[in-house]
């Protein structure tokens, strides 16, 4: 495992490179120089890269090539009149504490790559010459990029094509430009984590919007910060998708500008759109699609968000689709729903329990305090655990295929733990391991969360979440399934 160091005012391509003394002087020099797993490239800040930077080798899982930087001051940067890091074919990649600016094409293009994680990377106006994504990644796997700034670019802030495993954490966004240009774009992809991001186009040159997420499978969209745009989210096709605890707001321009959208561009099904605040709008959750369209809409179930200063109704409905709207809290001034007399006729689409309010401030205030207050699964307050009001109970019937537990159509709060062969779950039950700790269901159905408190962020402020996914593939021909339970932990109840 060898260190190599590369600054561009003091070093020489004819120099070792291994030493802070003898560094490299161009990324050229680290191209040819055939990189093995464990190794390091660490960039000089203060260093000034006029070239591409093609990554050609793989780290392995145990140890990954990591691109970085050393020394002090302004992060290393570099420009190119291409993509500002490419690579193709390369796996078990980290690459953080960089700044890439003013490149023609992407700042940062994996294609056919597995296992990379991009962290702690400043990126400006890339895409100078070309709609590209700044942040581009086709047909890969298992992707990560965290706490890192987009601005001012050309295009996507994030492209993410075809890919399985995709976490976008903690990121901020602001004003990607272009004609198609949203601040994330996901297609075509699977195991999806968007969280704590903060995307704000209220300055970019750009019809769209915050997250376009297109035909997703088991995506988790929860605790971001959006704002401006012509949408909010426009998850218009795709299957297991839970949109929690997002806050929407100032998407604004068009006729059909909404926070979250679905139904133009193919079949949706199993859509969890809740604790969401949505607000400075025009519509709020719009079930709609192009005229002539008949995509399937089934299971969409709208609840517990709150919506204020809308222009237009807190929830649209008119295509065919099945699905529930109940518990929300709705500003007084704001139209509850506009759906299509044919879709109220037929029955499918219910409301109920929803509730006006005056003052949506002191209604969000309720909110919190009862949230903070309410939990079965867990003995310490700090520590929520939210999947509708969630019960679980046992399935007595004969064994299912797919999902472990699922929602019971018969009554939407109540999960059921779904029978395989002769048992549920194991005598020793089941266990999830999140980011902050671990869930435990019992064969019996009774669950329990966990916290590892070591895990929490250093600045112990606000609160936190993380979502559980279950899912199983019995290798039949049978498609899998999948359901998520979101836990909120209040960390300022933690330190009380």
């Amino acid at each position: 495992m060898t260190i190599y160091y590369v600054n561009s005012a003091t070093g020489s391509d004819r120099n070792g490179g291994t030493d802070q003394k003898s560094a490299f002087a161009t990324l050229s020099k680290v191209e040819s120089l055939g990189l093995k797993p464990g190794d390091s490239v660490l960039l000089a800040k203060g260093s000034v890269f006029n070239e591409q930077f093609d990554i050609k080798y793989s780290g392995s899982e145990t140890a990954p090539i990591k691109i970085g930087s050393y020394g002090t001051g302004a992060a290393p940067v570099i420009h190119s009149g291409g993509d500002g890091i490419h690579s193709l074919y390369a796996s078990n990649i980290v690459i953080e504490n960089l700044k890439i600016s003013n490149t023609g094409g992407a700042a940062i293009y994996g294609g056919d790559v597995t296992n990379w994680t991009v962290r702690d990377v400043e990126i400006a106006k890339s895409g100078m010459s070309e709609n590209a994504g700044a942040v581009t990644f086709r047909n890969s796997k298992n992707v990560t990029v965290e706490d890192s700034k987009i601005s001012d670019v050309k295009g996507d802030g994030f492209w993410i094509e075809k890919v399985s495993g995709v976490k976008l954490l903690n990121n901020t966004v602001t004003s990607a430009n272009g004609s198609t240009a949203d601040a994330m774009q996901l297609n075509d992809s699977s195991n999806i984590l968007i969280k704590g991001n903060h995307l704000d186009q209220t300055h970019a040159v750009s019809p769209k919007g915050g997250i376009a997420l297109v035909r997703a499978t088991d995506a988790v969209v929860a605790d971001n910060v959006l704002t401006g745009g012509g949408f909010g989210i426009s998850a218009p096709a795709g299957k297991n998708v839970a949109i929690h605890g997002n806050d929407i707001s100032g998407y604004h321009g068009y006729s059909w500008s909404f926070a979250v959208g679905l139904g133009d561009q193919g079949s949706a099904r199993d859509y969890d759109i809740s604790g969401n605040h949505i607000h400075d709008g025009a519509w709020g959750v719009a079930v709609s699609g192009a005229t002539g369209t008949s995509y399937s809409l089934t299971n969409i179930k709208v609840h517990d968000n709150v919506f204020d200063d809308l222009t237009q109704a807190a929830l649209k409905v008119d295509r065919p689709a099945s699905g529930s709207f109940y518990s929300n809290t709705i500003e007084t001034g704001v139209k509850a729903t506009s759906i299509s007399p044919a879709i109220v006729d037929a029955h499918t689409f219910s409301v109920s329990n929803n509730h006006t309010v005056a003052n949506v401030e002191t209604a969000l205030a309720s909110t919190e305090t009862k949230i903070a207050a309410t939990t079965e699964a867990v003995a310490d307050p700090a520590v929520v655990a939210v999947h509708d009001n969630l019960k679980i109970f046992t399935d007595t019937g004969e064994a299912h295929r797919g999902n472990l537990l699922e929602n019971d159509s018969s009554d939407n709060d109540t999960l059921v733990l779904r029978r395989f062969g002769d048992e549920a779950v194991g005598k020793h039950g089941l266990t999830l391991t999140g980011d902050y700790g671990s869930i435990h269901v019992d064969r019996e159905g009774n669950y329990a969360y966990t916290l590892d408190e070591t895990k929490l962020p250093d600045d112990h402020s606000g609160h936190v979440s993380e979502s559980f996914k279950y899912g199983i593939d019995d290798g039949t021909s049978h498609h899998s399934d999948a359901d998520t339970l979101t836990v909120f932990i209040h960390m300022d109840g933690l330190l009380s």
